[in-house]
Formats: structure tokens, C-alpha cells, sequence
């Protein structure tokens, strides 16, 4: 699992990196998108991932790789959502943002190690497109969950759908950058 540990944070150094530098070119905007609009966002990516993934001809020059960033940045931006709020302006500081930013992956990347513990690495077996798969369930799920106005009966609630999102679309990019 050290091994993993490491991958982990090689993968979310990128995606840190895309998000501080988009920071600096357009400051929060995303604050003022409302969880909706952000899952959204996630899906449109998770459907091109897709798509890509069953069709042989590309019309777009971007492959999977940013593709599953940006499912990483933008899980990572409703998470904070779902923590302050949406906003009506860009409200945050770079390092404000870069702090929250920082925090929820620590939180995602533990729950990860608990459930890489229990599950013996599991991920490491399954091919890239049923970590595809099972992000589009999240978000389906988290759909329902918000048209349900946040309220579940016995499911987990949309936070932990996110930080799973986050650490499929991690597993995904160890995976691609393993058979490069």
C-alpha cells in the first residue's frame, strides 16, 4: 500500500498543480456554481471518458488523462461546496482555496487507505473502464440525491460519492500511466 500511497500523490500533485494554475488564470470563479452545476461538469467529463473509451475515432485533441483530472478538481470543488456554500461572487483567496483544496483530498486520500485496507488493493485488477463505470453510478447516484434535496433513507450522502469519484478518477490515472 506504500506503493500506492506514493501513486496517489504523484496523480494529485498534477491535478493540484492544474488547479492552482487555473486559480491564478480565472481566481474562484467556480464559486458560484451550485452543486448541480458542478455534478454536471463531472458527468460531461465521465461520458466523454466514455465515449473515448468505445469509439476509435477522436474529433478533440485531449485524451482520458485530463479527462479524469478534471473529475479530480471538480469533486474536489463540490466538495468545498458542500462545505461553505455557494457564493455569489469568487470569495476565496488562492490560498484559501489551495488550503480547502488541500484538506479535502487529505480527508479523500485517508478514506482511501481505510477502504485499500480493507478491500486488499482491489482496484488494481479492474480495468479503467469500470472505474469509468462505477464514477457514472456515482453521479447518477448524487443526481437522484440532489433532486431528492440532499435526503437519504440509507445511503451514504453526496460528500462520500465525491471522494469516492475523486479516488476512482486517481486509481484510473495510476492505471493509464502504468501502461504508458
Amino acid at each position: 500500500m506504500q506503493q500506492t500511497s506514493k501513486q496517489y500523490d504523484a496523480v494529485i500533485e498534477k491535478c493540484r498543480s492544474l488547479y492552482i494554475n487555473k486559480l491564478k488564470d480565472y481566481g474562484s470563479a467556480w464559486r458560484i456554481l451550485r452543486l448541480p452545476s458542478l455534478t454536471d461538469q463531472i458527468f460531461i467529463k465521465a461520458q466523454r471518458i466514455r465515449q473515448l473509451q468505445q469509439n476509435s475515432t477522436r474529433k478533440v485533441d485531449e485524451g482520458e488523462v485530463s479527462e479524469f483530472m478534471g473529475i479530480v478538481n471538480y469533486s474536489v470543488m463540490a466538495l468545498i461546496q458542500l462545505e461553505k456554500g455557494v457564493a455569489e461572487q469568487p470569495d476565496l483567496s488562492a490560498e484559501e482555496a489551495i488550503n480547502l483544496y488541500d484538506r479535502h483530498v487529505a480527508i479523500t486520500k485517508s478514506l482511501m487507505e481505510d477502504k485499500n485496507h480493507d478491500y486488499g488493493e482491489a482496484w488494481r485488477d479492474m480495468r479503467v473502464s469500470s472505474l469509468t463505470d462505477l464514477i457514472l453510478q456515482k453521479l447518477l447516484r448524487v443526481k437522484q440525491i440532489e433532486d431528492n434535496k440532499g435526503k437519504t433513507i440509507v445511503s451514504e450522502g453526496i460528500d462520500a460519492n465525491y471522494q469516492d469519484m475523486i479516488n476512482y478518477a486517481v486509481f484510473a490515472l495510476i492505471h493509464l500511466k502504468e501502461s504508458d
